[in-house]
């Protein structure tokens, strides 16, 4: 089964959403991905990292009105990228798809993205990460702008082709996301780390909204200049490794 969990019974998506003092937004939350992933078998991974609000009762409230809903919980603050490394080691399904907590990423495009990634895969079965392209965005011009920048100079430094690396909704392949090297920012990098892998990427347009409840954790040196360091590491993985080996026992 992939390495999936023994509690595994054909599900086929899960949708791990990392949240750190989102309480407002996980009931509306639940609810859309419950809509956008009707009519196939899914769970909802919410992962509490670290909240000091009522984040976590108020995805028990959703897991009392929608059963696919799951809580995991850090016991401390670790940062986004090891609550999605935490959800998808305890996703059920083979396939992956991740939104941010903030309500910005809209659920009803996990269906296109999947849809997408089907599509590629009848002729290139190495399309195993599809990329949300927030091609309007609905955040303060200080984002916007850092967000420019940032996906520039990763586009320049790395070559990954994929217009926005920032965007929190992707649909991708459990099993490979686990074999790649996980640090922490990881999730800024997840498009150059498949590619260095061997997995090629598409990106598809999805829709962005403006945060209505909760409070933005982001600021200019939190999500572009940690980013640098983290860059140059991500080129010297991907200069050192040399996919495609295969091994034959005679």
């Amino acid at each position: 089964m992939s390495g999936l969990p023994e509690s595994c019974v054909a599900t086929e998506l899960s949708v791990v959403i990392p949240v750190c003092n989102e309480e407002a937004n996980v009931l509306p939350l639940a609810r859309e991905i419950a809509a956008a992933c009707a009519g196939r078998s899914f769970e909802i991974l919410f992962v509490d990292d670290g909240s000091d609000d009522d984040t976590a009762n108020a995805v028990r409230r959703a897991r009392d009105e929608i059963p696919e809903v799951r809580l995991l919980r850090h016991s401390r603050r670790s940062g986004q990228s090891a609550a999605v490394h935490s959800g998808v080691r305890h996703a059920r399904a083979d396939w992956i798809a991740t939104l941010d907590g903030d309500g910005q990423n809209d659920p009803a495009d996990i269906p296109a993205l999947l849809r997408a990634g089907e599509q590629a895969r009848l002729t290139d079965p190495s399309v195993l990460l599809v990329m949300g392209n927030r091609t309007t965005r609905r955040d303060t011009w200080l984002r916007r702008l850092s967000s420019r920048v940032a996906n520039g100079v990763r586009g320049r430094m790395l070559g990954d082709g994929t217009p926005d690396t920032g965007c929190g909704l992707k649909v991708f392949q459990r099993a490979t996301f686990l074999e790649l090297p996980y640090f922490d920012h990881q999730h800024r990098f997840v498009a150059a780390l498949f590619q260095r892998h061997g997995a090629h990427v598409i990106s598809v347009p999805v829709n962005h909204r403006p945060r209505t409840q909760g409070q933005s954790k982001y600021g200019l040196f939190n999500r572009l200049w940690v980013g640098i360091v983290d860059m140059f590491g991500v080129m010297w993985l991907r200069k050192r490794y040399k996919p495609g080996l295969s091994v034959r026992e005679e």
